[in-house]
Formats: C-alpha cells, sequence, structure tokens
C-alpha cells in the first residue's frame, strides 16, 4: 500500500514541462478567456458515454463526424472509399507528439476537452442535443484533433492537470485550445485545473516575450 500511495504522491507532485516558447499565440485573448471561466468544483458522477452522441453524420452525405475530421486534417487529399462514405489513406501529423501517419486506423479524433471533462465541467446539465453538437463540433477545429490513438489513450479523460502532449513544443498551443474550447462552451474549472493552465500560460506568455526581437 505505501508503494501504491508514493506513486499517487509523485504523480500529484511532478513537475510541470517547461514550455517552449511559442509567440503565435494572442495571449492576452487567451487570458482574458480564462478570466471568464467560473471556478467550480468538478461533477464527474453520472457521466454515461452513450449519453454523448458522437461521429454522427449529421448532413445529406454518408460522412459521418470522424470521417470529415480525418478529410479536415490530411495534409494531403484524403483518399476515400468508393462510396465515398470512409477514409482509406491520407498524411496525419499528430500534434501532440510530432509522429506521422498514413492509416486512419492510426489516429484517433480526439476531442481536446474530453467528453467526461465536459460533462464534470457543467456538461452534466445539457440537453442530449447540445452533447450531441460538442461532440460533434465541426464549426471549431480546436475541439477535435487528429491524433495518434496511443497519445489519445493515454490522455483518456485527464485534463492539463494530469496530461499534457509529450511533444513540449505544443503544450502552449493545447492549454491555449483547451481554455478557447472550455470559454466557448461555457463550461467550469475546477480549482487544481485554473492554477495548472493559468501557470502554464504564465510560463507560456513569459518564455514567448522573451525570445522576441527587440525593436
Amino acid at each position: 500500500l505505501d508503494s501504491i500511495f508514493g506513486e499517487e504522491e509523485t504523480q500529484r507532485q511532478r513537475p510541470i514541462p517547461r514550455p517552449v516558447p511559442d509567440t503565435s499565440i494572442d495571449y492576452a485573448a487567451v487570458a482574458a478567456q480564462l478570466d471568464r471561466i467560473r471556478v467550480e468544483e468538478e461533477r464527474r458522477r453520472g457521466y454515461v458515454r452513450d449519453e454523448w452522441p458522437h461521429w454522427l453524420t449529421l448532413d445529406a452525405k454518408c460522412l459521418n463526424t470522424r470521417e470529415q475530421v480525418l478529410i479536415r486534417d490530411s495534409a494531403k487529399p484524403a483518399k476515400l472509399s468508393a462510396n465515398g462514405c470512409s477514409v482509406q489513406s491520407g498524411v496525419w501529423n499528430d500534434p501532440y507528439t510530432g509522429e506521422t501517419f498514413t492509416e486512419p486506423k492510426q489516429v484517433d479524433i480526439d476531442h481536446r476537452v474530453p467528453l467526461e471533462e465536459a460533462h464534470a465541467s457543467g456538461g452534466y446539465d445539457w440537453p442530449r442535443e447540445k452533447r450531441a453538437a460538442y461532440a460533434n463540433d465541426l464549426s471549431d477545429p480546436l475541439t477535435l484533433v487528429t491524433v495518434s490513438a496511443a497519445a489519445n489513450r493515454a490522455k483518456g479523460s485527464k485534463g492539463p492537470e494530469d496530461w499534457l502532449p509529450p511533444r513540449e513544443e505544443y503544450i502552449c498551443a493545447y492549454v491555449a485550445g483547451w481554455i478557447a474550447v472550455k470559454a466557448r462552451w461555457e463550461l467550469t474549472m475546477d480549482e487544481r485545473e485554473r492554477v495548472t493552465v493559468g501557470n502554464i500560460l504564465s510560463d507560456c506568455r513569459r518564455t514567448a516575450v522573451g525570445t522576441r526581437p527587440a525593436r
């Protein structure tokens, strides 16, 4: 038991990786989004994945949400099946790991803010229609991201306080995107999450300012 508790304590205390400078982010805008997010305790009880309908076919075509994201995120035009209803191949650059994949079975479509996290952060009170809209959100590329299956499964339903992309060059963009999605969908953060993302954002902003050329 001592070893188990010790492992849990180490996980809680693990240092946050030092972010790589990213000057492409509008840090003032992201900070303003973060300021609008309410801090509330999470409510994970009652989460049922099937109550968040995902990979739906939302228009007259036969391509579901997953296939549409694969097409959107492919670095080269994706090759479709004969009936045009599924993606057979493409080129996907995983921002989480930096790896490149060419087969759809090698990648997952990640909800940047996982469905269980969305439920715990206010989605528990949403009607089924709004849950489906979130789970299949094609209107903002920050919500759904094509990543390696391994990275997506390692992340699970964890927030930035417990999981960050192994590719350090993407940490700042990942956290900025996390904040943007939560703000857009009016989701909340618990205190530990808010402190973590606030600290990361501050570090990202500081390192970015430090790398800008003097005028």
